[in-house]
């Protein structure tokens, strides 16, 4: 099967432990295999944060497996649109990639209930992000 050639896209924040693992999460979840879907971070943490673990698995996303990864050069690289979260002057910027900031509150060392609305903001940017880089026959 000949496919065109997939968007991509790069979530990065500091630990990759929240923000980014919840955006990738989403992506993957409601784009399938229309975009290609990385996430890393500058200082990656050892393991996903637990209450974000809990907070997808409360809309059906299990990103218990994950890991934390770091950010490189070669991802950056391989991405078309490279989403920062947070990561400051630490991610690498190449010439002709697409770069977007999305302001979202941390939620390293927050509980469940401070996690869900940086969750629901989230999925409605990567619903945005969706319809723009990856529309689909049906809404």
């Amino acid at each position: 099967m000949n496919t065109p050639e997939l968007p991509s896209v790069l979530f990065v924040c500091v630990h990759n432990a929240g923000r980014s693992q919840m955006a990738a999460a989403f992506l993957t979840h409601l784009a399938g295999e229309r975009v290609e879907v990385r996430s890393a971070g500058s200082a990656p943490a050892a393991t996903v944060n637990p209450a974000v673990v809990e907070a997808m698995a409360e809309v059906g996303i299990d990103v218990s497996a994950e890991v934390p990864k770091v950010l490189t050069v070669e991802a950056v690289q391989a991405s078309d649109v490279v989403i920062t979260m947070g990561c400051g002057d630490t991610c690498p910027v190449f010439p002709g990639k697409r770069y977007l900031d999305w302001e979202l509150r941390d939620p390293a060392g927050q509980g469940v209930d401070a996690v869900r609305p940086i969750r629901d903001e989230i999925e409605k940017r990567i619903r945005g992000l969706i319809a723009e880089i990856a529309p689909a026959g049906r809404a």
